[in-house]
């Protein structure tokens, strides 16, 4: 078993072994750097000379002010008193634990960043770091006992190059978490760098002056880093470029039940943006009435808005109140409920629905869909929606026509579908998908449900694939977005899942012309929606309306039918 400082002698302190790893100046790539794609090889990179020169690409009093308060008030707010440092690097995060007060082991798997760990803890307010070299893979076996806190930061993850590699080790950092403990990981935004390039803001992390830290080179299996320090020298690390969403479905597949992503430090961000990504994920296990805990932050955004009394009396009286999605117009006055039924009956033509037909509506509102469904094929649909004041909505009009029997109505969210694998033959959605905050796992989760040559079947207001975040900030930040799917992004995800036969009808032209209408029968009723809705709201709708209207206009947005098959 690895020793702590603590169990050192002198003489094995300071061994001639220990000595010449810390003194090796020289990073061995061999012939070929783009090559070296192995977990194993980071303890060769971080050199003597390279580890010396660490603190200087941080600037621990920098970093100190850019980071802030940030992982001790999420510690803080757990009620964490234990934290197992993985990634010691050369100490700066738990010296900032141990100056909070935090019961701290300092662990990682280079002898040469240890040292220069330990030296610092004590040239930093004296502190006498617990250090120990640890092989995440079998982190149980270098480190003992359990801890409420695990964080992984500094970009280090990354040096894990195989699937296998990173399972294992989540596996690990999982069971060394007490039942109700959480982990910290953070990793560079790769996704900006493998689809737009390089750029940093250089403020958050890397923070020293006069030095870099740019890609050599990129590859979607490998991201190599280049240091450039002011002496002129030079050091590489060989790291595996991790995508966002990736990361977070296999901190979900090892167990972890919630998960947030921050985009340095700030809750919302817009994709492009962050230099760095923090995933706060918590080991509880949540019961099936508690998973409203384990939403994502957009998903409880949306939740709390539509739970509100003024979206409730404006979506029931301006929007219809039955079907609140987009319509399909036959002009610019027709009527919102009629051009709204259309898309539901336009919908319906694309799948044989019979009464045997099993359909699950994600996002179902007050259940409009569901009930033209039911009563038109005599099929059972099951609605799944986070508004509680919808779903009593919905429950009260399905008794009123009778079709109680026929419709299900369950609180819930479509990033934790609440049914067994398999179990339906459509899954319906209109204009709901773009509140959750993790895409990729609503479509996870819908082919799950699906049964074998299922057909998904759904709109959602999107961007067009040429679009750019840019373009777009007032949707987003009118409805606390970072992003918006698009047809190109729901092809990829859905192909990816298995559902290779994708069909787009494109009706963009559509989106424009209802929002111009809800905006033109908002403007026209104000006085009689006086009471009904605030002054506040209604003139945040307008803006928010006219985003859409314009954004529809400069082709900017898309919408349309999607329908694809297993």
């Amino acid at each position: 078993m690895a020793k702590s400082v603590d169990d050192l002698t002198s003489d094995e302190a300071g061994s001639p072994d220990t000595a010449d790893l810390v003194a090796r100046e020289e990073q061995v790539f061999g012939e070929n750097p783009l090559e070296v794609r192995e977990s194993d090889h980071y303890t060769h990179e971080y050199v003597g000379g390279f580890v010396e020169k660490w603190d200087d690409l941080i600037d621990w009093k920098k970093r100190y002010e850019s980071e802030g308060s940030f992982f001790i008030d999420q510690l803080k707010a757990r009620g964490v008193r234990s934290v197992l440092d993985v990634a010691t690097g050369t100490g700066f995060h738990s010296v900032r634990l141990l100056e909070e007060g935090f019961e701290t082991v300092s662990a990682d798997g280079s002898p040469q960043m240890l040292a220069k760990a330990f030296q610092n803890g004590l040239e930093y307010g004296g502190h006498i770091l617990r250090v120990v070299h640890a092989d995440w893979r079998w982190l149980n076996r270098d480190v003992h006992g359990e801890y409420d806190a695990i964080i992984c930061l500094g970009n280090s993850f990354t040096h894990l190059f195989s699937e296998r590699d990173r399972r294992k080790t989540l596996a690990e950092f999982y069971a060394m978490l007490k039942h109700d403990g959480v982990l910290i990981i953070d990793q560079r935004n790769y996704d900006s760098i493998l689809d737009d390039g390089f750029s940093s803001k250089h403020t958050y992390y890397y923070a020293g002056e006069d030095v870099s830290a740019e890609p050599d080179y990129v590859d979607e299996g490998l991201a190599r880093f280049k240091y450039t320090f002011p002496d002129k020298s030079e050091f590489f690390l060989n790291m595996y470029p991790l995508r966002k969403n990736y990361m977070r479905r296999l901190m979900r597949e090892v167990g972890f039940q919630r998960i947030d992503t921050y985009g340095d430090f700030q809750e919302t961000y817009q994709e492009g943006e962050p230099d760095f990504y923090i995933h706060v994920a918590e080991k509880k296990y949540v019961e099936e009435d508690d998973l409203a805990d384990v939403y994502s932050t957009a998903v409880h955004t949306a939740r709390d808005y539509y739970n509100s009394e003024d979206a409730d009396n404006f979506y029931y009286h301006v929007w219809g109140g039955n079907d609140i999605h987009v319509g399909l117009y036959s002009s610019e006055t027709e009527n919102i409920d009629t051009a709204s039924r259309r898309t539901v009956e336009r919908m319906a033509s694309k799948v044989e629905i019979t009464p045997e037909t099993r359909i699950l509506d994600i996002g179902a509102g007050y259940g409009g869909a569901a009930r033209y469904l039911a009563k038109t094929y005599g099929c059972k649909v099951s609605c799944l929606n986070l508004s509680e004041v919808e779903n009593a909505r919905n429950v009260e009009f399905n008794r009123a026509e009778g079709l109680d029997e026929l419709i299900e109505v369950k609180d819930g969210s479509f990033e934790d579908i609440p049914f067994q694998d398999n179990a339906f033959d459509i899954v319906w959605s209109q204009d709901a998908i773009l509140h959750s905050g993790d895409r990729p796992r609503v479509l996870e989760e819908v082919t799950r449900v699906l049964k074998p040559k299922g057909s998904f079947l759904f709109t959602d207001p999107m961007a067009a694939d040429t679009a750019k975040n840019s373009d777009l900030g007032p949707i987003l930040d009118r409805l606390s977005l970072d992003t918006m799917g698009s047809p190109g992004f729901y092809r990829r995800e859905l192909a990816r899942l298995g559902l290779q036969n994708f069909e787009f009808e494109d009706l963009t032209e559509y989106l424009a012309i209802h929002y111009g209408r809800v905006l033109q029968e908002l403007e026209a009723r104000e006085g009689d929606l006086a009471d009904k809705i605030s002054d506040a709201y209604r003139t945040k709708m307008k803006t928010g309306l006219k985003n859409w209207v314009s954004g529809g206009k400069a082709g900017n947005l898309a919408w349309g039918i999607i329908h694809a098959r297993v």
